[in-house]
């Protein structure tokens, strides 16, 4: 609604990159996503003539498609995004970083929209039968409705097929033309709770989300704004390695800790679409990725 100004929940990202004067430019979202014309979209970006400077996007999310083009237009402009479109699907879609850190996280199976196209429910269940009777919930390649928790995301029982059918379906219903690569299934891990979301009654667990830049860890917030995380801090220690080995430049990884003591890797995402808390210390945050690529 007003194209020169940042959008509302990105405002004090804004704010906190001007007073530490870091350079920023605001792109055209509608543009790009909407229109597909990415020229416009990047228009007030100023051009670059004798080198190319390096930028992170700081914005909504996009699918590879999307980020393709917004990649190419700032290149066209002598700006280059600091992961390349390769680099920006290897974290977001679940697929393509599950293989690196697999043993790190909980067990997952998926399908393909292709696969999909076809009797859903046949490939549904044939991937489903690997995790026997234990609960799994499901997503796609990248977002959950784990706000819709008993409807669309959580299955009780695998081999419940009919529970199974009722959320899945469900699930592909609320995502419509969303849908992000196809279909994926993880195995139910029982971690340590941390309180009841007050709106959608999704049980919260205590997870944090750690900012890797270049194989290190320059940053974490605790994840979920409700809930008492007290004093506590996540072992990053313990997952120095693995961020070592997704070929992002520039991602996020959020962990948890199980019932049973043990650390594990929940999810991975291209850095620059993943979202801050409310409540977190903007300027912390920006003072830490200045410094670190310094």
């Amino acid at each position: 609604m007003e194209p020169s100004k940042p959008d509302g929940l990105y405002a004090a990202e804004f704010a906190a990159v001007k007073d530490l004067e870091m350079t920023v430019s605001l792109i055209d979202f509608e543009a790009l996503v909407d229109d597909k014309d990415a020229g416009r979209a990047v228009r007030r970006v100023t051009s670059r003539r004798e080198s190319k400077d390096l930028a992170i996007y700081r914005g909504w999310m996009l699918s590879p498609a999307n980020y393709q083009l917004l990649y190419a237009a700032l290149n066209d402009r002598g700006v280059e995004l600091i992961n390349d479109p390769i680099s920006y699907r290897d974290c977001h879609y679940l697929p393509e970083w599950y293989p690196l850190l697999k043993e790190q996280t909980p067990r997952s199976t998926w399908i393909s929209i292709e696969r999909l196209a076809d009797k859903p429910m046949n490939a549904v269940f044939e991937e489903l039968s690997a995790f026997g009777s234990n609960p799994i919930i499901v997503k796609d390649y990248v977002k959950s409705e784990k706000h819709r928790w008993a409807d669309a995301c959580f299955i009780p029982e695998a081999s419940d097929r009919t529970h199974a059918e009722r959320v899945v379906e469900k699930f592909l219903e609320l995502r419509g033309n969303n849908l992000e690569g196809g279909l994926v299934f993880r195995e139910f891990v029982n971690f340590k709770a941390l309180a009841t979301h007050s709106k959608s009654g999704m049980p919260l667990t205590k997870e944090y989300r750690l900012f890797v830049l270049n194989g290190e860890i320059i940053h974490w917030f605790n994840y979920w704004e409700e809930g008492e995380y007290g004093d506590s801090a996540p072992p990053l220690d313990q997952f120095a390695a693995a961020a070592k080995k997704p070929k992002s430049r520039f991602f996020t990884m959020d962990i948890a800790q199980t019932a049973n003591d043990e650390w594990l890797i929940v999810e991975l995402g291209d850095a620059q679409v993943s979202g801050l808390p409310e409540n977190a210390d903007v300027r912390a945050f920006y003072r830490a990725l200045k410094q670190a690529t310094i």
